[in-house]
């Protein structure tokens, strides 16, 4: 049989976030695979007791003797947040530039798990020979240090997985992208380009990170007293800029936020950040006058726990905020995220602090490309097939369009777990077993696991506990012990005598010297004890019933 070359993701595609894609070469029953990044995304209200998602690898894991490693992109945990939790069933090589590793090997050493002889650094613009693939990293720019494109080479042909990119002119901070090495890719020949989807519906270009420099530095001149500045940790870039306004303005800076200062002790750690002033501690902090101190910190997406959220309010050890301070949200505002963000600055303006946002003025750009910048990678690299990923399905329908646009042949439109066989005329042919696993406390568990139904269960409708205590002769003795909680009962007695009588109604016409009849009674109780709830207050809560021999 022929060797075949295989694209298959198994997340990220359909939706942002959780990226996991896989290549395969070989005869069909010999495939040799790689698999790159390994991201998460968050978990919103409605999965209480949830905060990581990440792709189910298992049709990965079954073959996971011919996995030669996981190669990725760039550190943001949409594209290495899962490693930690899911290496331990692939254990296979890891391959990532400096700043990527570095921030891995953190997330292994949380873990407890010795990753030294599995991480393999890799130079910028270096590459990575992982038979049959040859793999080179090609320098792009983004929203955060060292972002990746890879040129995966094989005898069937050359695909450009972008991974997560712009053009940017002026990065700042980092290595402009590679056009010249992108061109000469292009010259080479692609056979398939997987692309970065997420900014496909917006005009023009994404901006520079100079530009906000500038606009930031004009805004920091204005203000008077106490300037604070959220923004994504992760991107180093900005806060090269807030370093640098604030030096600019006369002020101190202070980090607030435990990955804020994760990244910055990272990104000094790589040789980058080496010409900023230095950062005094938020708790010495307070001993500066309002204007001559600036706070960048985490938060900027209204998270419960980030710091900007615990300094609006005042619960933060720290950092306090007053009337007539100002804050910078230097960030985009993630679809999702709305509501608890315009809360959150609702409490600001409320108590007479001044907020700065994209809404307002120029404070960001995006890391992802536009169509300008599409239309650029595109005539660098003239593919014969477009695969868009990283996007919604509206996205990746939108640029299939694009790509029709620009005179693509063969744009192919996939979701998650699709199999494409990149050869001559690229196709869809098989599908992949694919999903979602959910974090919950440090156990991955499926999407329909008990634990989370039955923690949404007691979310929507309460608990109710029903324990009875029965004699040796099988008799009740006195009441049943009655506790609830989350129920909205209001004439407390009445409810508790109603159910009590209803218990023991029930329990009276069960013999309970044995067990079947034990069983039985229990699985009664529960239907009677929630039809009684439904009744009197409208809620089926989680009944727990409990039979005590005394």
């Amino acid at each position: 049989m022929k060797e075949e070359f295989l694209f298959c993701p198994l997340g990220g595609s359909g939706e942002i976030g959780m990226n996991m894609n896989l290549f395969a070469y070989g005869k069909p029953s010999e495939h040799k695979w790689i698999m790159v990044d390994i991201g998460v995304t968050f978990a919103d209200d409605s999965l209480p007791g949830i905060d990581l998602i990440y792709a189910d690898p298992g049709f990965i894991v079954e073959r996971s003797e011919n996995l030669l490693g996981i190669v990725l992109t760039h550190a943001h945990e949409d594209h290495i947040g899962a490693i930690a939790h899911l290496w331990p069933k692939l254990k296979c090589k890891i391959f990532a530039t400096p700043f990527t590793a570095l921030l891995v090997k953190e997330k292994f050493k949380e873990k407890n798990i010795d990753i030294a002889k599995d991480l393999n650094i890799v130079d910028l613009n270096g590459t990575v020979k992982l038979e049959p693939f040859e793999i080179e990293y090609v320098t792009l720019t983004h929203s955060i240090l060292e972002p990746n494109g890879l040129r995966i080479k094989t005898p069937k042909g050359t695909v450009l997985h972008t991974g997560d990119w712009k053009v940017d002119p002026n990065p700042l901070i980092g290595g402009k992208i590679n056009s010249e090495r992108l061109k000469e890719i292009g010259k080479e020949g692609v056979l398939a380009m997987i692309c970065d989807s997420t900014n496909v519906f917006s005009v023009g270009r994404s901006g520079s990170e100079l530009d906000v420099r500038k606009s930031l530095y004009n805004i920091i001149s204005r203000l008077k007293k106490r300037v604070i500045v959220t923004s994504f940790a992760s991107n180093v870039a900005r806060m090269e800029t807030v370093f640098y306004c604030a030096e600019k303005t006369g002020r101190q800076i202070a980090l607030v936020g435990r990955s804020m200062h994760r990244i910055y002790k990272a990104a000094r750690q790589c040789g980058y950040l080496k010409n900023v002033i230095e950062p005094v501690d938020a708790r010495d902090a307070k001993n500066f006058s309002r204007d001559k101190i600036i706070y960048l910190c985490t938060g900027s997406q209204g998270e419960p726990m980030g710091a900007m959220m615990r300094i609006s309010n005042a619960i933060h050890p720290d950092v306090f905020i007053e009337k007539d301070d100002a804050v910078i949200f230097s960030s985009k505002i993630i679809p999702g995220n709305e509501k608890k963000l315009y809360k959150l600055h609702n409490q600001l303006v409320k108590d007479g602090v001044e907020v700065i946002s994209e809404d307002s003025e120029f404070v960001h750009v995006s890391g992802h490309p536009n169509r300008e910048d599409l239309k650029d990678m595109y005539n660098w690299v003239k593919p014969k097939c477009v695969i868009p990923v990283h996007g919604e399905h509206r996205h990746m329908i939108e640029h299939i369009n694009f790509a029709k646009e620009m005179q693509v042949p063969f744009p192919i439109q996939v979701e998650n777990g699709d199999i494409v066989k990149l050869d001559s005329k690229p196709e869809v042919y098989d599908k992949a077993p694919s999903g979602r696993l959910y974090l919950d406390g440090n156990v991955s568990v499926d999407e329909d696991s008990k634990s989370i139904k039955d923690r949404k269960n007691l979310s929507n409708n309460g608990y109710m506990e029903v324990t009875i205590m029965v004699t040796p002769k099988g008799n009740i003795h006195q009441r049943p012990i009655l506790t609830f909680k989350g129920l909205p009962i209001i004439h407390t007695d009445e409810f508790i005598n109603g159910l009590e009588d209803e218990i023991e109604n029930t329990t009276k016409t069960y013999s309970l010297n044995s067990k079947k009849q034990e069983i039985n009674l229990i699985d009664t109780l529960k239907i009677v004890c929630r039809k009684y709830s439904k009744e009197k207050t409208g809620k089926k809560p989680f009944t727990n019933i409990n039979l005590v021999r005394i």
